[in-house]
């Protein structure tokens, strides 16, 4: 069995190497030509995968060590019987102390405030779960989740605009259907924002629609913006990056446990998708949330204003930043 793996996947050297014919390859060096020959490929958001890639491949399973699948061309691989599994929830930890990171940097009392929360799975969830912690008032926004359970506890987008003081995103990209949120934040959205809320996005660049956010921040309609996700990466908006109060190169998640997590979920789909056992993994993570939290002990853990310093500093270095990132720990 061929696989290839992407060399900038923290702790998974050597796992799959008795097992398997393993090449490791920079994001760049996964081409066409170098897939040809593989069964298996693992990968992280940098590796486009879909026809360009894989057209006249081996390819039969893919892995994406994180959360998001947008990278990847879901329909072309049902259609090829291409196998594509992610890490569900890996990150989520790490997500939740950016954002509260970042109510700390921006001296943000969270006690009685309104923070909307537009998408409410594995990482919505936990963020969620510390605002609660932190004496906030939540509003969920997940019209898939609100069809399954029932509208009760749920609220439209447009609630969270008018009732916010606090948004923050966390939804996948997805550009087609009812619940698709290209642009979900858009002129809409932004007209309908009565607190000035803080506008946080660590989803995707997509999910906000830069122009608008930038009139909005323009006009007072949005207090200040925190942006980790932007369009175009890594050729990001410098507008937006001047107006925005945070910004950071597509780093809220990356934490040491949650890369630990990635890892450890794409290994256990290659034990049990083709019935091997590899080598023992060189660490142990825990999947427990904090019973409490205290915001100021959140930014101690975590210095935002470092990264936003560094991406402020060389912009036309973002994708460098990020791929080089130091990871950080989670807040416990």
């Amino acid at each position: 069995m061929n696989v290839v793996i992407e060399n900038k996947i923290p702790y998974i050297s050597g796992v799959l190497d008795g097992v398997a014919q393993v090449v490791y390859l920079s994001p760049e060096a996964i081409t066409r030509d170098s897939v040809k020959d593989a069964d298996a490929l693992i990968v992280r958001t940098r590796t486009r995968c879909d026809a360009a890639l894989l057209d006249g491949s081996s390819v039969k399973w893919i892995a994406t060590a994180t959360i998001g699948t947008d990278h990847i061309d879901l329909g072309y691989c049902r259609a090829r019987g291409i196998k594509v599994v992610n890490a569900p929830g890996c990150n989520a930890p790490a997500v939740a102390q950016y954002v509260f990171a970042a109510l700390n940097a921006l001296d943000i009392d969270p006690v009685g405030k309104t923070m909307g929360i537009v998408g409410v799975g594995n990482v919505g969830r936990i963020v969620e779960h510390w605002a609660a912690l932190a004496g906030m008032n939540v509003l969920r926004c997940d019209p898939p989740r609100a069809r399954r359970e029932g509208e009760g506890g749920f609220v439209s987008i447009d609630t969270v605009a008018a009732q916010s003081d606090i948004v923050t995103f966390h939804v996948p990209l997805t550009r087609d259907g009812d619940d698709a949120t290209y642009h979900l934040a858009g002129r809409r959205f932004f007209s309908g924002c009565l607190n000035r809320p803080v506008v946080i996005n660590a989803a995707r660049g997509g999910v906000v629609d830069t122009p608008v956010l930038v009139d909005s921040l323009r006009d007072g309609l949005v207090g200040a913006a925190v942006i980790d996700c932007w369009e175009g990466e890594p050729a990001i908006d410098l507008g937006l990056l001047n107006l925005s109060s945070i910004a950071t190169p597509h780093i809220a998640g990356y934490s040491s446990e949650g890369k630990m997590r990635a890892t450890r979920a794409v290994v256990r789909a290659f034990e049990r998708d083709f019935d091997v056992k590899c080598a023992s993994l060189a660490f142990e993570v825990s999947d427990a949330m904090p019973s409490r939290i205290d915001v100021e002990a959140v930014g101690h853990s975590y210095n935002i204003m470092a990264d936003d310093h560094s991406l402020r500093s060389a912009p036309g270095r973002f994708e460098d930043l990020r791929n080089n990132y130091k990871y950080r720990n989670e807040y416990r």
